[in-house]
């Protein structure tokens, strides 16, 4: 008898050696309309998770809730039913004036100012993206011809210290590119674990814009941010594709 895994709910039976990793569960079902014969296979607390195909490849959309404990468990358990390869389909806020509403970026590391990260692993461990994925990210963004930025980001915990626009001026400052709260922990544990991974982050704040009317207009799918959702799912689609071909 296959093991189903404690907060995921799904087990090894499903097979599949791919999964993409949005924080929103609501996203999940966004994806399934690009798959083939998709299937809602779990859903338990901020987990669920469809398996389906896309151009020949089975894989599974988990969504991972929001901040790197959640998204490290995630991982965790999607290594355990067999899943080598996992791409975050996340959102995040620019630090940069020239990365507008919609834009992808592409993380090539991460600052790590996440707990979770750290408590697996000192933070002289880098936080980086698996290279034969990455290279592969970066190919399908330029064959989809999106508008993408390859950088490093930071994962932090929080949005509502009291020091937040001094914190994102400092960093933007160093040539940091954006802020998300998960990108961290899957670089760190994948990188511990084996799992190659990757990270595409869709702009959903502008370095100037206001975190909290920018996630509504998000949620709400009334601006340029609902292309760059589109962009950001078919770019780690595809990924997996190439991916996968070339294994």
């Amino acid at each position: 008898m296959e093991i189903v895994q404690p907060h995921i709910r799904i087990s090894s039976e499903l097979a599949a050696e791919y999964a993409l990793l949005p924080g929103d569960p609501g996203r999940v079902e966004k994806v399934a309309k690009y798959l083939e014969n998709a299937q809602e296979v779990a859903y338990h607390r901020e987990y669920k998770t469809v398996v389906g195909w896309y151009k020949g490849v089975k894989l599974l959309v988990t969504s991972t809730g929001i901040g790197g404990a959640s998204a490290g468990i995630a991982v965790e358990e999607l290594k355990n039913v067999g899943v080598k390869a996992m791409i975050r389909i996340g959102s995040c806020g620019t630090v940069q004036p020239h990365i507008k509403l919609g834009d992808l970026i592409l993380a090539a590391g991460a600052v790590r100012h996440d707990g979770a990260s750290v408590a697996y692993i000192e933070k002289g461990y880098p936080a980086i993206p698996d290279p034969e994925l990455y290279i592969r990210m970066v190919d399908s963004a330029k064959k989809l011809d999106v508008s993408y930025h390859c950088g490093i980001v930071r994962s932090h915990d929080s949005f509502y210290t009291d020091e937040e626009e001094q914190i994102d001026q400092y960093w933007g400052n160093k040539g940091v590119l954006a802020s998300d709260m998960e990108t961290s922990a899957l670089f760190v544990i994948g990188g511990l674990r084996k799992v190659k991974v990757a990270s595409i982050l869709n702009v959903v704040v502008e370095s100037e814009g206001d975190l909290e009317s920018g996630i509504n207009d998000y949620v709400d799918q009334q601006n340029t941010t609902a292309q760059g959702e589109e962009n950001m799912i078919v770019t780690a689609l595809e990924t997996l594709v190439a991916y996968s071909q070339d294994k």
